[in-house]
């Protein structure tokens, strides 16, 4: 047993060390991160435990947080000249220039002035150096020394520097006010007030904040990538914490936080105060690099600094990137090496046997010849290195040099490019990373975020379907219509001639209309001429005595279709104040579309007083008011949002439940009965989803008094719970969100930019695969996936979900069994048991429709996989369910991966680039994508409405994802050729002079003594050869694929770079070599 176990011991440690090698990165060495530390509790206005402290009297290691000092650039001032050192001297060929610089101070071997010898490897060194150096990363998580936060200090502390104090909100016997105070000396435990519109430096527990509510509204574009607003509570236990004498004088309390982990979604923590707990979530935070809006100012708690704060957790180090070229230049320069060496130690070997073979016959050559440090023996020695120094240039210096300037020139070409000139921003394309252009030629797979990168973030409201009919739309809708296109006002003879045409309907009059408030315009007003004047003929049936009960039913659905759209949901209606029209700011764009095209409609939220909504209907001469009593929020796993409202105004007094989510999630919990319509809004569902359109489905619920204050109660307690709160809200949500009663839907556009789906479509026929990594949920994905040609109309659809009964293992096995049958080179894991084998119910209803619809897996196209974040967690828990997750990732067309964290992005690059070895582009506009951008062989950035952070961050900034097309297939496909193509004739130049010093030996003695004067060698490597071989480096010109996208495979296929090349043109050198050699004897 114990020689087993040494033998296997044995066999893994080369594995291990080798493995060590293969991992090493010049970042680790520098680094600053370390891992999280232990769950933490925050004391506050009291003294610490005497545990936290140890015999000395001095707080534990455990028990000292991270500062807030976070370096996100690839250079300090201290790393600067070590690290770039470090990358430099990677390659190969600069140690062996720094050893024959070392080697030829000594003055036996010296052909020139020592001062000199250095020269070439300095101003190498320097041009890299100046290129390099300019690169920083200003993201969103970089310390600001300049952005300042109010900390709370004691009045007696106010010293010399006073001016800079403030106390805004402190009366006149206050003790305490607060201080600017920069992002880096801000700890955790400190009180801290910010202003509107600044970003957020820790992770904030939120006091109170200046709106009535004690709610803030927060910018979350550097963690999700979205641009909408969302709301944030402050915690109901902290809330007299107004001002800073109130910080000052504070009941001690304590807050229990879990260890600091990189979960974007989730925050576990309790306040004690007084001996209640209090439970704290997301919805009570403040997170590092989101902005505050619409609020004046917030007082919070600081929880996490720092490295523990979320978003520096999901942040990656800036990395030192090589292209795949210079990687594969080593094993060349070393197989250059080997034959130096060898060449050396012939004419070593070679000059020390014919020494002692002529010395004792009194060669006049060899006189004096013994001295110690003169004899053929240690003469054997002083020729292998002057052997060294006269074939030195097998491996030129002028190589490293030529090629670094025409990179920079390549990256040139790309700024003045005006095909990638985004003149809407006057953006050129920018190359902030010069050594990279060949690898834009090779890409093999790209990882693109889609809001902001792929779709422009704006919503557009197209379709809906109510009651049964749908509505598409007036083909000729588009922004520039009138300022009153908004309202309902028809023309008189439209409205007269569609109303009189339906049976037993009476004229309208213009009295019926009010005309709504005025709405901004957002750039594309919802028109359908038909909805209209079903609108308008419902206002002439209420009431009346004969009224259709069909038409009556309609006019029902109309107005409760409007009235979820204009009042479920959390969107802000701010007036400008100087054109007095109402401005939406909603979480997402969806409910800003969906506001929008209520108001579109004549039913205008007016805004949100407290707890009270107001909302203007096209039939109302006074504003309907109801009292918001609940959110139940939106979240991945409910799929749906409702609000419970109770009417003020008039003798209703009825509770109402308005719902809104996924198809599939509201059919399921609609009340018994109204076959017909489900099935037709069902039919509408499809052919929205055809189109690539968001859908969402509408449905209500009266509720009895009794029956809510009943729920009420137990909704309370499970809101309240420490231990499992989401799920019990959910649990007790689920009983009040059934026997719904349905509405419709709606079909919203999310707007791509231009020629994306061209622009996938060629990378496609490249044979580039692309991944999508999006924050949205999988319907969306898969509606955007369809529009932007990445799930084709005969794709087939694999769904991977996670956190259900089901394991992601035995999802993805099964997928490979179904789809998959033919591959047999790999064993696939089974994890779980049998027993929680639970096929998904993808099916709206019953009537077989699915998210991935009819003859999935057997359609004549390829296969899309989507995955969400829940089932990637679980796939990295273990190395056998990431192999699973490549193979049938890799086996798919595309790959779509939703509600995915920064984090879960850069982990699938990684991925792929490390266990595939193949070249990757990672493509976003966020700083919710830097990690991922940073991850890839190649990042780019787009400069968008998301701020610079990616593109920061990227290698290459560009305006447009369309851009991407030519970036690759001309300026990417061009580089590689002529790089790959300039190496290899270096290589080619200089192996023939070598060979022909070489052939010299034979008839000098072996000496190592030069053929040519030195003078003619520098030519020859700097005048005579040098411009033109550079000149195929910048100016060479193969095909332009821009119509011809299918022979990019040449650089995936290594076709003008590879060893075989090398080979043949080194072989073919050494042929010219022995031509020339004939040729020379020939003319003596």
């Amino acid at each position: 047993m114990s020689t087993a176990t040494t033998t296997a011991s044995t066999t893994r440690r080369p594995r291990t060390w080798w493995r060590r090698i293969q991992s090493f990165s010049v970042e680790d060495l520098f680094s600053t991160k370390r891992p999280p530390g232990p769950p933490r509790t925050i004391y506050v206005n009291q003294p610490l435990p005497p545990d936290y402290h140890d015999h000395r009297g001095r707080v534990k290691h455990e028990h000292i947080y991270n500062s807030n000092q976070v370096v996100t650039s690839k250079y300090t001032i201290l790393t600067f000249l070590p690290r770039n050192l470090m990358e430099q001297f990677r390659r190969i060929a600069n140690i062996f220039f720094l050893g024959l610089a070392i080697l030829q101070f000594f003055p036996k071997f010296s052909p020139s002035h020592p001062a000199l010898l250095f020269f070439p490897l300095a101003v190498n060194q320097s041009i890299v150096k100046v290129l390099s150096g300019g690169h920083a990363n200003p993201n969103a998580v970089k310390s600001k020394s300049k952005t300042f936060v109010r900390g709370l200090i004691p009045r007696s502390r106010k010293g010399a520097n006073s001016d800079s104090e403030f106390d805004y909100d402190a009366s006149s016997g206050a003790t305490a006010c607060w201080k600017d105070t920069t992002w880096e000396d801000v700890r955790v435990g400190d009180f801290v007030k910010l202003r509107g519109d600044h970003p957020f430096p820790a992770d904030i527990l939120i006091c109170a904040t200046s709106d009535d509510e004690n709610v803030a509204y927060v910018e979350t574009k550097n963690l999700d990538g979205e641009t909408n607003l969302k709301s944030r509570n402050a915690l109901p236990a902290l809330t007299d914490l107004r001002d800073a004498n109130a910080c000052s004088n504070a009941t001690p309390f304590q807050v229990q936080c879990d260890r600091p982990e990189n979960n974007m979604f989730r925050l576990n923590a309790t306040v004690t105060v007084a001996g209640q707990r209090a439970p704290v979530d997301l919805q009570t935070m403040l997170l590092r690099g989101t902005i505050l809006r619409n609020t004046d100012w917030v007082i919070g708690v600081v929880l996490f600094t720092g490295e523990d704060s979320k978003i520096i957790m999901n942040s990656g180090s800036t990395p030192s990137k090589r292209s795949r070229v210079e990687k594969e230049m080593n094993p060349q320069v070393l197989i250059n090496l080997a034959i130096l060496a060898t060449l050396a130690t012939i004419c070593a070997i070679a000059d020390s046997t014919l020494e002692k073979h002529y010395y004792p016959l009194g060669a006049p050559w060899l006189f004096a010849d013994n001295q110690r440090d003169d004899n053929p023996s240690i003469n054997g020695l002083i020729t292998w290195a002057f052997a060294l120094l006269t074939f030195q240039d097998i491996v030129p210096i002028s190589l490293y040099l030529s090629i670094e300037v025409v990179r920079t020139l390549q990256s040139a070409f790309i700024y003045f490019d005006k095909d990638i000139w985004y003149e809407k921003t006057n953006q050129p394309t920018l190359a902030r990373s010069w050594n990279l252009s060949d690898d834009l030629g090779q890409i093999q797979y790209i990882f693109s975020d889609k809001t902001g990168t792929l779709t422009q973030n704006s919503m557009v409201f197209r379709q809906c379907s109510v009651g049964g009919r749908a509505y598409t739309g007036d083909p000729d809708s588009s922004s520039d219509s009138d300022d009153d296109s908004s309202s309902i006002e028809l023309k008189k003879q439209k409205i007269s001639a569609y109303v009189a045409s339906l049976p037993g309907s009476r004229q309208a009059t213009s009295s019926n209309v009010v005309l709504p408030p005025k709405v901004k315009d957002t750039g594309y007003t919802f028109q359908d001429t038909i909805l209209k004047m079903d609108i308008e003929a419902a206002l002439t049936e209420d009431g009346a005595e004969d009224a259709d009960p069909e038409k009556t039913a309609h006019a029902r659905a109309l107005y409760g279709f409007f009235s979820v759209l204009a009042l479920c949901h959390t969107v802000v209606a701010a007036t400008d104040k100087q054109t007095g029209a109402i401005e939406y700011r909603a979480q997402s764009p969806d409910e800003s579309a969906l506001v929008q095209a209520a108001a579109d409609m004549g039913f205008v939220f007016l805004g949100r007083d407290r707890e009270t909504l107001s909302m203007r209907t096209p039939s109302s001469e006074e504003p309907e008011r109801y009292e918001l009593l609940n959110i139940l929020e939106f979240n991945s796993s409910r799929k749906r949002m409702s609000v419970v409202l109770k009417k003020l105004d008039g003798d209703d007094d009825r509770l109402f439940l308005l719902t809104k989510g996924a198809d599939n999630v509201i059919f399921d919990r609609l009340k018994p009965g109204a076959e017909a319509l489900k099935a037709e809004t069902e039919r509408h569902l499809s052919a929205f989803a055809n189109e690539g359109l968001r859908t969402l489905t509408l449905a209500y619920k009266v509720i009895s008094y009794p029956e809510y204050i009943s729920w009420s109660e137990r909704y309370h307690e499970a809101s309240v719970s420490i231990d499992d709160r989401e799920e019990k809200i959910d649990a007790v949500s689920e009983e009040l969100e059934k026997d719904l009663r349905l509405l419709g839907a709606t079909a919203i556009e999310d707007r791509l930019q231009d020629g994306v789906p061209e622009t996938i479509a060629d990378l496609k026929r490249a044979g580039i695969k692309i991944w999508v990594a999006t924050g949205d949920k999988l319907e969306t994905a898969i509606a955007i996936g369809r529009s932007t040609n990445l799930v084709a109309a005969d794709s087939n659809i694999i769904i991977v979900r996670g956190g259900g009964s089901k394991p992601v293992g035995n999802q993805m096995a099964d997928a490979m069994s179904r789809f998959f049958p033919e591959v047999t080179d790999m064993e696939i894991p089974r994890p779980g048991t049998p027993a929680l084998d639970k096929v998904y119910p993808l099916s709206r209803v019953e009537t077989g429709m699915s998210v991935v619809g009819e003859n999935n897996g057997e359609r004549p196209g390829g296969f899309i996989l989507v995955v969400d974040g829940a089932a990637l967690t679980q796939a990295f828990s273990s190395e056998a369910s990431q192999k699973l997750l490549l193979r049938l990732g890799t086996l798919c067309e595309g790959v779509i991966c939703c509600r995915v964290s920064p984090l879960q992005k850069a982990l699938v690059v990684r991925l792929v680039k490390d266990n595939l070895k193949v070249m990757t582009l990672a493509i976003g506009d966020g700083a919710n994508d830097v990690s991922m951008i940073q991850a890839a062989d190649v990042g780019v950035g787009i400069s968008g409405e998301e701020g610079l952070q990616a593109a920061n961050s990227s290698d290459y900034a560009i305006g447009q994802f369309r851009f991407l097309k030519k970036l690759l297939l001309v300026h990417g496909h061009w580089s590689y050729a002529r790089n790959g193509t300039l190496i290899l004739n270096f290589f080619y130049k200089n192996v023939v002079p070598m060979g022909i010093k070489f052939w010299f030996q034979i008839y000098n003695g072996w000496s190592a003594s030069f053929v040519f004067d030195y003078v003619y060698i520098l030519f020859w490597n700097s005048l005579w050869t040098l411009l033109a071989v550079v000149g195929i480096g910048l100016f060479d010109r193969i095909v332009v694929l821009m119509d011809l996208p299918e022979l990019y495979h040449y650089g995936r296929e290594k076709y003008w770079f590879s060893m075989k090349d090398f080979y043949i043109y080194m072989f073919d050198g050494l042929y010219q070599v022995r031509f020339l050699v004939n040729l020379r004897r020939g003319w003596y």
